[in-house]
């Protein structure tokens, strides 16, 4: 049997969604920037797209710039808005938490003379808001708050966080990948100035990104050319990638209460299962504030990368973490900042379920991993 348990990683297409896409690559590929037919049907194609996806986070066409991925979005948005509002301040307030494409693109400003800030967290994962409040100074131009954690899967309280910077007097940003369908992303309600999205965890495509920028604030792009998307992101529409990632996130709000349903009780099942068939197994992050699909567990005693290897000749597939770190296997900066034993901080595994996992593959992958567990805990210097 193989069993995918990564879909925090990525998710399988939705056949749905390549259906949509096929035509755009064999009949209508016309680029949307030329002034040709075939290119203005695709040009009002995606401005089509664009009021689809608009009138699901409650914000104006445009307001939404398509990128490669999720990660470009964030880089775009971070250094962009921080480069282009140097007059109002030089201070940026990053979670501990975040994705390390946040983490990095605030290391890259701090080497150009930015001041940032990381705020912490507490031992659920949850931002600690009153030390938001004490971080916040006159010249703070941009907090970025992850709505979900891509490794535990811990929701942060959005409309708290956006209400308290606004407050404060500075500009606010949510890496929401791992959000789309659990939360209603309604971007007038929560006062988002700044979004980030990601195809192809929601069963859309790779290489499809998206980016909601406040019109109102200034952003200098990230990648400059032809000036497609008003000049704020040059570079040739993927079409088929933009269609995809549009059909995939209506059938995710639209399927919303059955796929939350659905993977919440494999979540819960899974969990008892295993906290019945192997002992010193500890949930990383809070359980009630945390997306349904998702069970980032600690094995005592145990290093999490030989747990992972061995599932996956057994043809189950994990992760220890972001999946962006899997060729360098550093110690996870979220697990660290939940304040982790050392002995521990080596000993995760992510599981995170979708839309096409069944109850009889987690019956399999709890038998397979107690086998597992209990050989590898024979083996371990740990005690």
């Amino acid at each position: 049997m193989k069993v995918y348990l990564d879909n925090a990683a990525t998710t399988k297409i939705d056949p749905r969604v390549l259906t949509k896409m096929k035509p755009y690559y064999l009949r209508h590929y016309g680029n949307a920037s030329s002034i040709h037919a075939l290119g203005q049907e695709n040009d009002l194609l995606i401005k089509a797209c664009k009021e689809r996806i608009a009138k699901i986070f409650q914000t104006k066409p445009d307001s939404l710039v398509f990128t490669s991925s999720a990660t470009e979005a964030n880089n775009f948005i971070i250094k962009g808005v921080m480069r282009a509002n140097q007059a109002e301040g030089k201070h940026l307030i990053v979670s501990a938490i975040e994705h390390p494409c946040v983490l990095n693109s605030a290391r890259e400003l701090a080497d150009e003379g930015y001041r940032v800030d990381y705020l912490p967290v507490d031992s659920d994962g949850l931002v600690k808001l009153d030390e938001l409040e004490r971080m916040i100074k006159p010249d703070t131009v941009l907090v970025s708050v992850m709505a979900v954690n891509n490794e535990i899967g811990v929701i942060q309280d959005i409309a708290k966080i956006s209400e308290l910077v606004h407050r404060k007097g500075a500009y606010f940003h949510t890496d929401a990948v791992q959000a789309i369908p659990y939360l209603n992303l309604d971007i007038k309600k929560l006062k988002i100035d700044f979004m980030s999205l990601s195809a192809h965890k929601f069963y859309g495509p790779l290489g499809a990104g998206l980016a909601f920028i406040n019109p109102d604030i200034k952003i200098r792009p990230l990648i400059v050319g032809g000036g497609q998307e008003n000049g704020l992101r040059a570079g040739t529409y993927n079409v088929p990638a933009i269609v995809g990632l549009t059909e995939a996130l209506i059938l995710s709000y639209k399927e919303r209460a059955a796929y939350i349903k659905k993977v919440k009780a494999l979540r819960d099942y899974f969990w008892a299962k295993i906290k019945q068939a192997i002992p010193e197994v500890y949930l990383n992050g809070s359980l009630p504030k945390r997306t349904p699909n998702n069970l980032n567990i600690r094995f005592r005693r145990i290093e999490g990368e030989a747990i992972l290897m061995d599932l996956s000749f057994k043809g189950i597939y994990v992760s220890t973490g972001s999946a962006c770190s899997a060729q360098n296997l550093k110690v996870s900066a979220t697990l660290k900042a939940l304040g982790l034993d050392l002995a521990d901080l080596n000993s995760n595994i992510r599981f995170s379920l979708g839309r096409y996992n069944t109850k009889a593959e987690i019956d399999y992958t709890v038998k397979c991993l107690k086998e597992t567990v209990k050989r590898l805990r024979q083996f371990t210097p740990i005690v």
